[in-house]
């Protein structure tokens, strides 16, 4: 496949997988639809994993890889005719390692906010972790029966386990294709470098 094709591709594919991880990310403030108190909300949530890592660090190279692949195949690496299609693509790399850091980054904020549980009432009226100090063969994810120590928010568990593992599988899956686009994009500009000197 040409190397603007598949920037081209990459650059569609991202979209709509930062939109999600933006909105998964905003609907862990809000367990099971409800406003919460900022106390009250799962420390992990504030890393902004979803909205900056897997979403905007995300959006910024696809934007680049779109116009990246508008111009077609290896030897017209495009990009923007006053830029020159050589810093074009360089820039087309950088960008997708910062997306690849973006995509990484919330997998392993989710990954973290999978093993170590929500923030929930245990039904004294006080906000505690009570997974945190599981070990890996006792961690809740494994055992639902202790999911009925968190009383309050309604639900917080499951909403927590089904949005991290949202967030989790966009971020592997933006990471690899940002990968793959650093790839093609080294790939696309020796490739052009090749042919102009053949010429």
């Amino acid at each position: 496949m040409c190397t603007g094709k598949c920037s081209k591709c990459i650059g569609i594919t991202l979209f709509p997988l930062a939109a999600c991880a933006i909105v998964s990310n905003i609907l862990l403030y809000f367990p099971n639809g409800r406003v919460l108190q900022l106390s009250e909300i799962t420390d992990l949530v504030w890393f902004f994993h979803g909205i900056l890592g897997a979403g905007i660090l995300v959006i910024l190279p696809a934007f680049m890889m779109l116009g990246a692949g508008g111009a077609g195949c290896c030897a017209n690496r495009c990009g923007r005719p006053w830029a020159g299609a050589e810093s074009s693509m360089l820039l087309s790399v950088v960008l997708a390692v910062l997306g690849f850091a973006g995509g990484a980054y919330c997998a392993v904020i989710s990954s973290l906010g999978l093993i170590g549980g929500p923030l929930c009432d245990t039904g004294d009226g006080e906000y505690l972790y009570p997974f945190r100090n599981d070990t890996l063969e006792d961690n809740y994810l494994f055992n639902q029966t202790t999911w009925s120590i968190c009383k309050e928010p309604e639900n917080i568990i499951l909403w927590n386990i089904v949005l991290f593992s949202i967030l989790l599988a966009i971020g592997v899956i933006e990471a690899i294709l940002c990968f793959i686009q650093v790839i093609s994009g080294l790939t696309g500009f020796i490739c052009g470098t090749c042919m102009r000197k053949r010429k």
